[in-house]
């Protein structure tokens, strides 16, 4: 008698349409390791197909109006919202962040494809008179951005859906075709959002929620979300095909693409080391209470696994001492255990490795001579909330990312001893300045070598529509919806002749 698996496989999306492959794909949770879904990973065949449909595609999804374009995206945004709930536990399930920072991630992502819907229609070009000298008189330029041909989106694990929003959406606003290659530790979201976007997807759609002629659909072949080894992405990364590569990951990884596809147009966004600066006006117990409260949240809100999670404190020596037992206990105070529990701040780390890896790290630095304020004791794939002091100078805590809930505190002469040690990394994503003074938040926005300077909150804030991206080892390119809509195009220009202006 035949017995219905308890955990089907859930499809990929090739060019539109649900598929399977042979090697199967099972998804664990990190916190419990208990299996949560399974997959497939695309066989060599299927990745080909899904290739040759979205460069055949790219000459019609490049001339779809902007009402298809931002009507699907708003379709999206929609399904998205309604679904929240299930998606959020599924994020969390796969991922292991806080139910609570689960939905905050739906949320974002929602109002990413609604963010990107509005560009799309009023992503139009510009006017220029050329009539500035004699020679040119009677002319104007008409200047319009035109997609560069289909992208291939890779997307790391801490972030399952709305990285992958940062990627689909701004290539559906501008007409571009998109292979997403998801994280292979966090697949599952984002074929739950391919299964979104086949609702839009032509000719055998549209389906569920937009009915026949509403407008909205995709061409076959403009999204495919397809799980691939990771031993097998340079096939995808090398093809002339896809002409550009946006990937959000490591450093490593993200220079060896950058070397071995110097023709292609690549953004890469590939972390930090973040920093915030208590500044000397941060005076009041009230705002170092506060400033505590928030460096202790985004240190550890994705169990330290963001790119801008906080990672090193630089506190005006004379503050220092009123500061750090405030930072402890807000530290303290935070709840780790159970990620599907609504109380539980911090959840496990992606893998039992991770954490090891983490703890490595803060041992290592501990034998040089740190002390830990709080924290530092893993349980299998969980790693507390930790707060260092006393960190030698190149103890990799300090100089490399440790994407994981460990924070160094230190004390500095000056503002400006603080920005130079906030520049003293190989990365440069974003930074905090925790200051009242507009002139110091002038100088920091001068001084630091980061691609985003935050006054009055920690680095880790971030709205989805403004320019997001790095400096040195952090990466090149900007994402945020606009941003990356210009990543994915390139201005054409049209010269009239004869006009009388």
């Amino acid at each position: 008698m035949d017995h219905a698996d308890p955990t089907p496989r859930m499809p990929f999306w090739l060019a539109g349409e649900p598929a399977h492959g042979d090697a199967p794909l099972a998804v664990h949770h990190p916190y419990d390791g208990r299996l949560v879904g399974q997959t497939s990973y695309a066989t060599p065949g299927q990745v080909e197909r899904a290739v040759a449909a979205a460069h055949q595609v790219a000459p019609q999804a490049a001339a779809l109006p902007a009402y298809r374009r931002a009507g699907a995206l708003d379709h999206i945004s929609a399904r998205l919202a309604q679904r929240a709930d299930e998606i959020a536990r599924l994020i969390t399930a796969e991922n292991g962040k806080p139910i609570k920072w689960a939905r905050a991630e739906v949320a974002r992502a929602v109002s990413t494809f609604r963010w990107a819907a509005e560009e799309a229609r009023r992503f139009s070009g510009d006017l220029q008179r050329l009539d500035t000298d004699p020679a040119a008189a009677g002319r104007m330029a008409v200047v319009r951005r035109v997609p560069r041909g289909p992208v291939l989106g890779i997307s790391p694990f801490n972030f399952p859906l709305n990285l992958v929003a940062h990627k689909v959406a701004p290539a559906i606003a501008v007409g571009a075709p998109i292979i997403v290659k998801p994280a292979p530790a966090t697949p599952l979201t984002a074929l739950l959002l391919g299964e979104l976007i086949a609702e839009v997807t032509e000719p055998h759609g549209p389906h569920t929620g937009a009915p026949a002629g509403s407008g909205t659909g995709l061409p076959a072949g403009m999204v495919s979300v397809l799980p691939v080894p990771n031993d097998r992405a340079g096939d995808l990364v090398a093809d002339p095909r896809l002409p550009v590569v946006s990937f959000t990951g490591s450093g490593p990884v993200g220079a060896l693409i950058r070397r071995s596809v110097p023709d292609k147009h690549v953004t890469l966004e590939l972390g930090g080391n973040a920093a915030a600066v208590i500044c000397e006006d941060w005076t009041g117990d009230e705002e170092l209470t506060q400033a505590a409260q928030r460096i202790a949240t985004f240190a550890n809100y994705q169990a330290g696994q963001s790119c801008i999670a906080v990672q090193r404190v630089y506190v005006h020596e004379w503050l220092y001492d009123g500061f750090l037992p405030r930072l402890v206990a807000a530290v303290r105070a935070l709840r780790a255990g159970d990620p599907a529990d609504d109380a539980t701040d911090v959840g496990p780390l992606i893998s039992e490795d991770a954490a090891i890896r983490v703890e490595s790290w803060v041992d290592e630095a501990v034998a040089a001579g740190a002390s830990i304020e709080v924290g530092g004791r893993r349980d299998g794939a969980t790693y507390p909330p930790t707060v260092l002091t006393g960190v030698p100078a190149g103890a990799k805590v300090l100089t490399e990312e440790v994407f994981g809930p460990v924070l160094v505190v230190d004390r500095v002469e000056n503002d400006e001893a603080g920005f130079a040690a906030v520049n003293d990394s190989a990365y440069g994503l974003q930074a905090g300045v925790f200051t009242h003074n507009l002139q110091t938040a002038f100088t920091a926005h001068r001084t630091l070598a980061v691609g985003g300077v935050i006054v009055g909150d920690v680095p880790s804030y971030r709205a989805d529509q403004m320019p997001y991206g790095g400096v040195k080892g952090s990466g090149v390119g900007r994402e945020g919806v606009r941003s990356a809509m210009d990543d994915y195009t390139e201005p054409r220009v049209m010269v009239l002749t004869g006009l009388d202006l």
